[in-house]
């Protein structure tokens, strides 16, 4: 399953602060069966993540996983920038990350991230937080390999990628 990381954090992009995040996320990837052949970092800018997604979609990723920005703070763009690429909802594993949060706090209701798919890919908001990451990922991670065949499947058949 070809996989990319995309770490959204304006902080990490100027080298204010280290990227725990995504390269964790990447691990935990890794170790759930995802081929992650692309890490990147971009600033909490709407158009740039639009950019990065819309770029990792072309390519023909089956997954892209986005950590950051999905807060409430006036920068946190990215679930507005997945929804401008995303062609269709796959709310379940959203809500599902929401519920699993919220077991370990009550500020996980405020995250906003979405999850949804863009022709072939499968595209996930994740927190910015490494804990939520060590927390969450195991949540989907039973689901990605179907979730992947099933969004891939063309004419009762899976596509070739």
């Amino acid at each position: 399953m070809r996989t990319c990381v995309l770490t959204v954090s304006t902080s990490v992009s100027r080298r204010d602060a280290e990227d725990e995040s995504g390269p964790l996320l990447a691990e935990l990837a890794e170790a759930a069966g995802c081929d992650v052949e692309a890490m990147e970092v971009v600033p909490d800018d709407f158009s740039l993540v639009e950019d990065r997604l819309h770029h990792y979609v072309d390519d023909g990723f089956a997954l892209v996983f986005t950590t950051g920005g999905t807060g409430m703070t006036p920068d946190d763009v990215t679930p507005e920038a997945t929804r401008a690429v995303i062609e269709r909802d796959a709310p379940g594993i959203a809500e599902a990350l929401r519920a699993a949060s919220m077991r370990h706090t009550p500020m996980g209701m405020l995250s906003r991230g979405v999850s949804g798919i863009a022709y072939r890919t499968l595209i996930v908001n994740f927190p910015g937080s490494p804990n939520a990451i060590r927390q969450l990922f195991p949540v989907v991670a039973p689901v990605l390999e179907h979730a992947v065949r099933t969004v891939q499947r063309e004419g009762g058949r899976a596509a070739d990628h």
